[in-house]
């Protein structure tokens, strides 16, 4: 078992938590930097760890919340910073909408390696709820987010959140600057919600996404047809696979069919 000291407080690293806290000052001092948060914000903090990042938050808003799980983590940070709002409880259960309010939020995190894709794709479902949001990742799923078209990395979630988000790479993070020290490198992103997407049916969006890359090697054709009525979109459209449609590709392929049931 893999243990991690702090100001005294001894936690056991919970690898199903995928808990790697940071060492390097100057990277949550750039995220937040890079974050433009401001105290008027309502600030979230997904996973504050040791506070790494909660620290450098609160040299520009002095109360805020927090999300965290482990409840060891969460006694510490109470006893650390007992101005800040301290929900213990699991992110991808948190009501969002809630928290906001009648305002949005300023999401902040160094979020879990092994359940960065819910995360993303909760901020996705609630992105009425949010300004933008600035996250440190896994690299490599940095890298598959911000993907273009014909590339490996393009897929599902390069498809989904650039549909809905202005997403910017903004730099990498090397695995030396974390305790324990993973096996994998990590980068750093902003997402903002676009304001106006030409979809009337987000939801069906992204169910149509889904399918379209639901075998990559086969054509559009192949993977939609079950599901949906295709007689109305491009043949020499439909006998692509589906990595090769860039985000407005698929918005007018989508207006072109309608499901099947």
């Amino acid at each position: 078992m893999v243990k991690v000291e702090y100001k005294h407080t001894e936690i056991a690293v919970k690898k199903q938590l995928g808990q790697n806290f940071l060492t390097d000052r100057n990277i949550p001092k750039k995220i937040v930097r890079i974050s433009e948060a401001e105290n008027a914000d309502r600030i979230l903090e997904i996973g504050p760890g040791f506070g790494a990042l909660t620290r450098e938050i609160r040299e520009i808003a002095p109360s805020f919340t927090v999300i965290e799980k482990d409840p060891k983590l969460a006694a510490f940070i109470r006893s650390e910073y007992p101005e800040l709002t301290v929900i213990e409880a699991d992110f991808l259960k948190t009501d969002l909408q809630a928290l906001a309010g009648d305002g949005k939020l300023c999401v902040l995190g160094n979020i879990p390696y092994s359940i960065t894709s819910p995360i993303l794709f909760k901020l996705l479902e609630n992105r009425k709820s949010i300004t933008r949001a600035t996250l440190m990742m896994q690299h490599e799923v940095a890298m598959r987010i911000v993907a273009e078209p014909s590339t490996r990395d393009y897929g599902i979630l390069a498809v989904q959140l650039q549909a809905f988000f202005d997403i910017e790479y903004c730099f990498k993070v090397g695995r030396k600057v974390f305790k324990p020290q993973p096996g994998v490198d990590s980068a750093v992103i902003t997402m903002k919600p676009k304001e106006h997407v030409p979809l009337a049916d987000p939801e069906g969006f992204s169910r149509f996404v889904r399918c379209a890359f639901r075998q990559r090697r086969k054509t559009l054709m192949n993977n939609l047809k079950e599901n949906y009525l295709l007689d109305q979109a491009s043949p020499e459209t439909l006998a692509l696979r589906a990595e090769a449609l860039t985000v407005e590709d698929f918005f007018r392929l989508f207006r072109a069919v309608s499901q099947k049931y």
